[in-house]
């Protein structure tokens, strides 16, 4: 895994193999940021990134200077190691909550310019997420909602849908 763009631009990162995940692909985390760059001013907006993994889109944000960054995971292990990379890329934008997303998503009181969330392909309440991101107001006024997704799964029919873009088995749905 490694970071595609800004101040730490082809840093590797390697987790450790007690963190068992499917991390976004390089080709499909460059094509997302290429979108977003295209729309967003990174250094002005707060980010909360969902199902967060090994950090990896936090840290694309972060390396691009985004100045506020709220990322969710569920597991210990991911959050020892997502702490542990932010320390030593003196990533201190990034705030590592270890929190169900579910949960935190019902008790949230913040609001983001963009929200990315990777879950588990095969979560069971995939597709109640959007409706959950619009109903708890979660995005500020322009923002985005992204989720990343198998084939599997068609949003297209929901409130707030305006794009799907696939790369290869990596497809992301845009709402706003």
């Amino acid at each position: 895994m490694r970071i595609i763009s800004g101040k730490y631009r082809r840093k590797l990162i390697n987790p450790p193999k007690n963190i068992n995940v499917r991390p976004t692909t390089d080709f499909s985390k460059e094509s997302l940021f290429n979108i977003l760059n295209n729309n967003f001013d990174f250094k002005k907006i707060k980010v909360l990134d969902l199902f967060a993994g090994t950090g990896s889109i936090s840290y694309e944000f972060a390396s691009r200077g985004c100045p506020e960054i709220d990322l969710v995971e569920v597991n210990f292990r991911h959050i020892i190691f997502i702490k542990k990379t932010s320390a030593e890329l003196n990533f201190n934008q990034i705030n590592a909550i270890r929190n169900n997303t579910f949960q935190f998503i019902k008790f949230c009181k913040s609001t983001y310019d963009i929200i990315f969330a990777d879950p588990p392909f095969d979560l069971k309440e995939i597709k109640s997420i959007p409706d959950l991101i619009f109903e708890k107001n979660l995005l500020k006024k322009n923002g985005w909602f992204i989720i990343e997704h198998s084939n599997k799964i068609d949003f297209q029919k929901l409130q707030y849908f305006f794009e799907k873009r696939q790369y290869g088995s990596v497809n992301f749905s845009f709402f706003k």
